[in-house]
């Protein structure tokens, strides 16, 4: 009779081989993503090839049984006081819009093109120089105050910064206009690009370096208008997820986990689409301000797995 009910929450293919044993042992093995799942059992044949002897066939077949994807459940605060006049407007679209019907709200009176970003009104860029006065429209401020890009994410090799910088001087070089924030956890080999891009990049400068306090990171990322990842290595994701909760539009690579997130309006492909992107981002900030982000933040809350964790964990087992 089974006494005990085994569950193995995988997060990493570090560790692969006590990985193998601990979840052929395991009643559950649990994964972030499917990503994360699909990468684990596909790795294992490769890495069992080179163990010297007693090489046990079929453990992905063996374990793929078990397997269950249950997300990250992810604390997302009220920031609804933090948030700008612009996102505010959003937020209030986004409650009268159906979730699946999420798009830039434009007149019907406007001509429209269509674009990788749906049906948007086809104006010409302002003139930053042409600043809206006190009085007007604010939605005005949507188009004349510079795109705030931000990267919020730890400053090593496999989150690709290499890519993100080398786009962000292609569209310095090209004279558009934009401000950064670069956040994210340091440790003790930061990649030499972060100082060099901060000589090069000075003045497009708000933010950079870790914030110690939550409600300061919170804070710049409400303020920004897009998060962008060139993750090379990503499971998950929460990042992201918590600058789309504070309304930021995402640009994320078209792999990884990420296509299991987010549609493919926010997925590119190669380095020139992502340079591609931001480039009209920059001439036109206004189609991310006034943009309404279709993922449902609140299906990766902790108040929503609360109760899969729950039946998971208080399961019996066989």
């Amino acid at each position: 009779m089974r006494t005990s009910w085994s569950i193995r929450f995988v997060r990493t293919r570090r560790g692969t081989s006590s990985m193998d044993t601990t979840s052929l042992v395991s009643d559950v093995v649990a994964f972030n993503s499917r990503f994360n799942m699909e990468s684990f059992l596909s790795s294992i044949r490769s890495f069992m090839k080179k163990i010297p002897d007693h090489r046990p066939k079929d453990l992905d077949r063996l374990i793929r049984p078990k397997c269950v994807v249950l997300s990250y459940p992810v604390q997302f605060p009220d920031i609804r006081s933090l948030l700008p006049e612009h996102k505010l407007r959003c937020l209030c679209r986004s409650a009268e819009t159906p979730q699946s019907d999420h798009r830039i709200v434009t007149s019907p009176t406007d001509q429209q093109h269509t674009s990788w970003f749906g049906e948007v009104p086809d104006q010409p860029p302002s003139d930053p120089r042409s600043a809206p006065t006190a009085g007007q429209d604010p939605e005005c401020l949507d188009q004349v105050k510079p795109l705030h890009i931000v990267w919020p994410h730890r400053w090593e090799h496999d989150k690709n910064p290499e890519l993100f910088f080398s786009t962000l001087i292609k569209l310095k070089e090209k004279q558009l206009d934009f401000k950064l924030s670069v956040l994210g956890e340091t440790f003790t080999d930061v990649p030499e690009i972060f100082s060099c891009s901060q000589i090069l990049l000075q003045s497009n400068i708000l933010n950079w370096g870790f914030l110690s306090s939550k409600d300061q990171y919170l804070k710049v990322l409400c303020e920004a208008d897009v998060v962008v990842s060139t993750a090379r290595h990503e499971f998950f994701g929460v990042a992201m997820l918590e600058a789309v909760h504070c309304g930021c539009f995402p640009l994320c690579p078209k792999a990884l986990v990420y296509p299991e997130i987010f549609p493919d309006q926010y997925l590119y492909s190669t380095p020139e689409q992502l340079c591609k992107r931001l480039q009209e981002l920059c001439k036109r900030p206004d189609l991310a301000r006034r943009h309404v982000v279709m993922v449902d933040t609140s299906l990766y809350s902790w108040s929503s797995l609360k109760s899969q964790f729950q039946s998971l964990l208080a399961a019996e087992g066989p």
